[in-house]
């Protein structure tokens, strides 16, 4: 992603402000998918070819802008994802052990 922009002259509009933004939108046109589907219709989205297409292309711009985001801002996702996952162990315990939400 980051050779794609550089090979567009893009870095200038990359700046952590604007792809945070992007990345809202584009998670919003993904929301957008979803919008007035049952749970029931949300859950068999991806049978329909067209509308799998639809969040299929939308998954991938999210995931774009949040990969560059990522590199503007000198972010490991992969790292932050897993020290996430560790302290959401320790907020949320398993149950049965004395300490869940339950």
């Amino acid at each position: 992603m980051a050779e794609f922009a550089v090979a567009r002259d893009w870095g200038r509009y990359h700046t952590p402000k604007n792809l945070a933004a992007a990345l809202s939108v584009e998670a919003g046109e993904l929301v957008e998918i979803f919008q007035w589907l049952t749970p029931e219709e949300s859950a068999r989205v991806m049978a329909d070819p067209a509308s799998g297409a639809r969040v299929e292309d939308e998954v991938a711009d999210v995931l774009a802008y949040l990969l560059q985001f990522c590199e503007v801002l000198g972010i490991d996702a992969l790292a932050a994802l897993s020290a996430k996952i560790d302290r959401n162990e320790k907020r949320f315990p398993t149950p049965g052990n004395g300490h869940s939400m339950e």
